[in-house]
């Protein structure tokens, strides 16, 4: 076995966080390497303690490593200081698990989770010795996949990537095993291959895009896409995303890395469902993650039990996209903090539920996991009016905040967060001075209760997303964005506890640039790499000069990528893939939005036929047919409204 170990010890006293790159985690693997296996190395394009904690880039380590025709390692993105000196030192990039080169595994697959991350994706590939472009790749070298939400729409990335994975990769790695193994075989046994022939087997795996396959074509005058079409008859008009029909055929990760160094969400993490419903239109994961496919709540305390019982932790996070509408949440909660420790014979479980729903919170809920350490609440009511949350769909009214604000004051916290967004369709600054008032409003509540308490309000500018109801809006200007954090700041100086933070609207602007761009974007985003723009996503090394002159350079502008409203009729980058829903259903839900109507939770009203369910043949899957306690949003509560309710027009020009 190959191994960089020796003269990677070397180097590592002279680096910031050297444990970030000796592995020996608890439930790390060190797989033996054979000739009839695809040897994977799974990548996150950040550092260690961003990505370890991943459950995506777990679960499939875990899939893979029991196979008998593959093996899995991991890799994370070198800090700056280690990857100047692995270039100095001739070092290539490495596992964490072996220390095994990266050119020495067949495909190195990342997970995408942000777009900023794109130039650490390219330094990676460099690292490994590989060259950036698909199409400069010979038989020998590495295989580079994606997977993850920012794959939805790939084409920034595509020149870079031999496949991209959408939707649920559990089943889906397999099938890639299995397609390039004869592939692999014939090349190492000397034959003469291609790897066109190894992208023609990989575009028949459903879910698979081979981005090699296809072609953009783009009006000569304009630059604006026409359409994104296949070269290949193996290659489908439209790829479709891959969805796991049954959760609880695969409870992983069954034993969950744990670190020896400190990480982001250092505990224990079980995921309770999968998908989301509630229709935010802003929200991307909830349109894509469709149809709801719930874990039995009996695999749910298993998973706990099991899991804590193996790592050592004292704290669980039930994790999804609104963990609070899990049915039967309440009394999950209740077992792990009445039961857990009793069986293990250990002091107290704390239970954190990282995607709280206001509407779904209830005091009983509060009660259970204030029990052991309290852990953080936040609660994301997103928009700062009730006319701005019906215009995006988070149909929570300031009853229901307030009253999921007052259940925690009640039982003990003093502080939370609260999460708003910024620049959302049809916004005036009544809307956004509204967040002010939300945040005074809450302080006020907690006085009940407390002497000091305390709010942090977090403000991220909206950026809107592929396949979903605001992909045709255009993005606010950075300029606006920066006016409104301003409008902010000033309404809430003199507020005790209220503490204001926001996102910078210059980082805002880039993932705008990226989110929703097409091919063109590729020779950009290879550009701010070559001129040292790694870690974008850390405002110490973020430079937004380096994607204004390498636009420039291109030929590109970010009022044409960023700024602009999309027509209903102009192709799209992403319109040759699928995430399982109708066109016409998210410009008909673009159109409600402007017109302010709001649609109701489907999981517990009729089927609006968004295509998620009927295109696949499945159905939601839920663990208890009781809807949750709380929830304004089609869950059994109606809604009401004693604030914030007065109409407010559309202003003109909103609309595309």
């Amino acid at each position: 076995m190959s191994s960089v170990w020796p003269a990677l010890e070397a180097i590592l006293p002279r680096v910031a966080k050297p444990a970030r790159y000796i592995g020996g985690e608890d439930g790390a693997q060190e797989p033996e390497h054979g000739p009839d296996q695809v040897a994977w190395l799974l990548a996150y394009p950040d550092t260690y303690e961003i990505g370890l904690p991943n459950q995506g880039l777990q679960i499939l380590y875990e899939i893979l490593n029991e196979r008998d025709d593959a093996v899995a390692e991991r890799t994370y993105a070198p800090w700056t200081d280690l990857e100047a000196l692995l270039r100095e030192e001739g070092i290539p990039l490495f596992s964490v698990d072996t220390h095994r080169p990266a050119g020495d595994f067949d495909i190195l697959a990342f997970n995408l989770s942000a777009e900023l991350t794109y130039t650490n994706l390219l330094s990676m590939v460099d690292l490994a010795g590989c060259p950036v472009r698909a199409a400069d790749r010979g038989p020998h070298d590495l295989f580079i996949g994606a997977g993850g939400h920012c794959t939805y729409n790939p084409e920034p990335i595509a020149p870079f990537l031999d496949f991209v994975v959408l939707g649920d990769g559990e089943e889906a790695v397999g099938e890639i095993t299995e397609a390039l193994a004869p592939w692999m075989a014939a090349r190492d046994a000397g034959e003469p291959v291609n790897r066109h022939d190894a992208h023609v087997a990989l575009a028949g795996v459903t879910g698979v895009y081979v981005p090699s396959l296809y072609e953009a074509d783009h009006d000569p005058e304009t630059g604006i896409l026409r359409a994104t079409r296949p070269t290949h008859p193996a290659a489908p008009d439209e790829v479709e995303k891959r969805t796991i029909a049954d959760l609880g055929e695969w409870p992983y990760p069954r034993n969950q890395l744990v670190p020896l160094t400190e990480v982001v969400h250092d505990r224990l993490n079980v995921e309770v469902f999968r998908g989301c419903t509630r229709g935010c239109r802003f929200c991307q994961a909830g349109m894509i993650t469709r149809p709801v496919r719930e874990r039995p709540a009996d695999q749910v305390r298993t998973m706990v039990q099991d899991g804590l019982r193996r790592t050592g932790y004292d704290e669980v996070a039930l994790t999804s996209l609104s963990t609070a509408d899990f049915s039967g949440i309440e009394g999950v909660v209740s077992d792990i903090v009445d039961n857990t420790a009793d069986q293990m014979g250990c002091g107290d479980v704390s239970v954190s539920l990282p995607s709280l729903r206001v509407d779904a919170f209830t005091v009983g809920i509060a009660a259970d996991i204030q029990r052991a350490r309290r852990t953080g609440l936040t609660f994301a009511p997103e928009g700062g009016t009730w006319r701005m949350r019906q215009v995006i769909n988070k149909l929570i009214s300031e009853d229901d905040l307030y009253g999921a604000v007052e259940s925690a004051y009640s039982q003990g916290w003093r502080r939370m967060k609260l999460y708003f967004l910024i620049g959302l369709p049809t916004e005036t600054d009544e809307d956004t001075l509204g967040i002010a008032d939300l945040a005074r409003n809450v302080v006020a509540i907690g006085r009940k209760y407390h002497k000091n308490p305390s709010v942090t309000v977090s403000i991220g500018g909206f950026v809107p997303k592929p396949f979903t109801p605001f992909q045709w809006f255009g993005q606010n200007t950075r300029e606006e964005l920066t006016r409104k954090v301003g409008l902010l700041r000033d309404a809430t100086r003199r507020d005790h506890g209220v503490q204001l933070k926001w996102h910078d609207p210059r980082a805002t602007t880039v993932e705008g640039i990226m989110s929703r761009g097409d091919r063109r974007l590729a020779d950009v985003i290879e550009d701010v790499w070559r001129h040292g723009g790694t870690f974008q996503e850390w405002s110490e090394h973020f430079d937004i000069q380096l994607w204004l002159d390498a636009l420039e350079r291109h030929g590109l502008t970010v009022e044409q990528l960023v700024y602009r409203h999309r027509t209903e009729d102009e192709a799209l980058p992403w319109d040759h893939l699928s995430a399982g829903l109708h066109k016409d259903f998210l410009w008909q839900d673009w159109r409600d939005a402007l017109d302010e109507v709001g649609l109701e939770d489907c999981r517990w009203t009729p089927c609006y036929d968004c295509g998620a369910c009927t295109g696949y043949g499945i159905e939601h899957v839920v663990a208890n047919a009781t809807p949750p306690a709380g929830g304004s949003q089609g869950t059994g509560r109606p809604v009401t409204v004693t604030l914030g309710a007065k109409p407010v027009a559309v202003p003109a020009g909103a609309t595309p």
